[in-house]
């Protein structure tokens, strides 16, 4: 390829991921997980970039000045519910408070910034905690809910099985984007949104009234995200491709604004 074909190739965007933490045999780990990575690639056309969360928020800013975007994903940990003003009701599930503290703050610095973001079940959970919302710690124990967590027993693409409906709220953009009432998602959550935090709106719900998926426009030009897991076998499922679609083309956007001021 020329040089001149290489410069003209348009540069695609750079989101940021933050990691989180692991213990093996007595040594800590960074992981992320491969099937977060891989949408956010084929379908997103991102550059994915691993943030460590183990290090503090010292260099937040450098890593925010080379993202066009933001991607926070699910983990097996749950949120110190000290941040949000509760006791712990759920002592023998891990949590990962260093990356409690670096994404609580990637949130606020990237709002600030006009990042675009997108965020998946804790991620989710982060993004409400973070803008002074709370969650329900147990959901399964909440009267009027259903149990939204998998069995550990079972294989694990039945544990990503579509398990219950979820329905965008009518005449949103994403009721637009899937361009049906009702959409079967998978369900993997012991908890899940209860106050939501200032400027976050509902954008989908469950069949049991659970909040489903987010967003806060007063905010953000593009900060959604999900409950459930549209990563898990995305190539397979048309709504999954529209999610990260359209989380690409937020983050493609803001690739071509920075651009356009560069060129000023």
């Amino acid at each position: 390829m020329s040089d001149n074909k290489i410069r003209n190739t348009p540069r695609k965007p750079v989101v940021l991921m933050s990691m989180g933490t692991q213990e093996r045999k007595g040594h800590d780990y960074q992981v992320m997980t491969h099937k977060y990575i891989q949408p956010l690639v084929d379908f997103s056309g991102c550059v994915p970039v691993l943030v460590p969360t183990c290090c503090g928020t010292d260099d937040l800013e450098q890593y925010l000045d080379m993202a066009d975007g933001v991607y926070l994903t699910g983990a097996g940990s749950n949120i110190d519910p000290a941040l949000y003003g509760q006791e712990n009701e759920t002592p023998n599930k891990t949590q990962d408070r260093d990356r409690d503290l670096f994404d609580l703050p990637l949130i606020h610095a990237a709002i600030a910034r006009g990042l675009p973001i997108f965020a998946i079940c804790r991620g989710m959970q982060e993004i409400n905690v973070a803008l002074g919302g709370d969650i329900y710690q147990k959901v399964y124990a909440e009267p009027g809910f259903n149990d939204h967590r998998e069995s550990p027993d079972d294989p694990v693409d039945v544990q990503y099985a579509p398990s219950h409906g979820v329905r965008p709220v009518a005449g949103s953009w994403f009721a637009e984007l899937m361009g049906k009432d009702e959409i079967q998602v998978n369900s993997l959550h012991g908890q899940a949104i209860r106050k939501l935090g200032k400027g976050v709106e509902v954008l989908a719900t469950a069949e049991d009234g659970l909040v489903e998926a987010i967003h806060a426009p007063s905010l953000s030009p593009f900060l959604f995200a999900v409950q459930w897991h549209p990563e898990w076998q995305a190539a397979q499922n048309p709504d999954s491709v529209k999610i990260f679609q359209a989380f690409g083309e937020a983050c493609q956007r803001r690739v071509a604004a920075r651009s356009s001021r560069q060129a000023a």
